[in-house]
C-alpha cells in the first residue's frame, strides 16, 4: 500500500506543477516578447542615428559643392569680362569725318580766340608748369650771384659753384663753410639752404644775407654783388612808383 500512496503522491505533484506551468507561460512568453522587442528597438536605435547623421553630411557636402561651383562660374564670368578685347580707338581719318560732319556756323563757336592765339607768357607759364622740379632747381641756380661779396662791418661772403654737382653751391667765409642747394619760394627770392648745418643764403634784388636758423641770427648782412649795387642805385635814383596816392583822392598838385 506505501508504493502506491507514494506513487499517487508525485503523480499529484506533477500534476500541480504542470497546471502551474500552463498558468505562467503566458505571462512569462510576454515579457520574454517584450524584453526581445525592447533590445531590438536598443539596437535599431543607432541604426537610425548614425542614418541621419550620414543623410546630414551628404547634404552639407551637397550645399558646399554648389556654393563651389557658384563662385568659380561668378570668377570665370568676371576673367572673361576683364580679358575682353577692348574696342579699338577710332582714327584720325574718322576723327576728321565725324568733325567735317558737324554743323559748325563759324570757329568761333568752337574755342574763344584768346584760346585759339595763346600769348607768349601764357606760353612760357605752361612750360614752367610742365618743367621737372631739378629743371627748376638748375634755373634757380642759374640767377644766383658767385664770386666774393662785401657785407656789412667788414665781413665778407664767397659764392662758388660747385662744378661736380651742379645746382650746388660752397658758401663761405670767416669761421663758416656750407654746401647749399636751391629751395623753391613764393616771394621770388632766391633761396639757397644748407639743411644740415641749418644755413640759408638768401638774395635779394639789392643785397643778399646768411642766416643761422639754428641760432636764430644773421651771420652776414646787407652783401652786395657788385650787379645788386647797380640795382639798389637805380633804385636811388629812379625810386618806383608808391603804392598809396600821397596826393588825396587821386589828384595832382598841379
Amino acid at each position: 500500500m506505501m508504493p502506491v500512496a507514494f506513487k499517487g503522491m508525485s503523480m499529484l505533484k506533477s500534476l500541480r506543477f504542470l497546471v502551474c506551468a500552463v498558468l505562467l507561460l503566458p505571462s512569462w512568453a510576454q515579457s520574454q516578447g517584450q524584453a526581445s522587442a525592447k533590445s531590438r528597438a536598443n539596437a535599431k536605435a543607432p541604426e537610425v542615428s548614425a542614418q541621419a547623421k550620414a543623410r546630414a553630411a551628404a547634404d552639407l557636402t551637397a550645399l558646399l559643392q554648389a556654393r563651389a561651383i557658384a563662385q568659380a562660374q561668378a570668377q570665370a564670368a568676371a576673367l572673361a569680362q576683364a580679358s575682353a578685347p577692348m574696342q579699338p580707338l577710332p582714327t584720325w581719318t574718322e576723327v576728321q569725318a565725324i568733325r567735317s560732319d558737324a554743323s559748325i556756323s563759324s570757329p568761333s563757336e568752337v574755342m574763344p580766340a584768346e584760346v585759339k592765339a595763346p600769348s607768349l607768357a601764357a606760353t612760357a607759364i605752361v612750360a614752367v608748369g610742365v618743367s621737372d622740379p631739378l629743371s627748376q632747381d638748375l634755373a634757380i641756380a642759374q640767377q644766383i650771384h658767385q664770386g666774393l661779396m662785401p657785407c656789412e662791418m667788414g665781413a665778407s661772403v664767397r659764392v662758388e659753384a660747385d662744378a661736380a654737382a651742379p645746382g650746388f653751391f660752397h658758401v663761405q667765409g670767416k669761421g663758416f663753410r656750407y654746401r647749399m642747394y636751391p629751395v623753391r619760394t613764393t616771394t621770388g627770392a632766391l633761396r639757397l639752404e644748407d639743411k644740415k648745418a641749418g644755413a640759408v643764403w638768401l638774395q635779394l634784388a639789392n643785397k643778399s644775407m646768411l642766416m643761422d636758423q639754428k641760432k636764430g641770427r644773421r651771420v652776414a648782412d646787407e652783401c652786395a654783388h657788385p650787379e645788386q649795387v647797380a640795382y639798389g642805385q637805380d633804385m636811388k635814383t629812379n625810386p618806383p612808383p608808391s603804392l598809396f596816392d600821397k596826393t588825396g583822392m587821386g589828384r595832382s598838385n598841379d
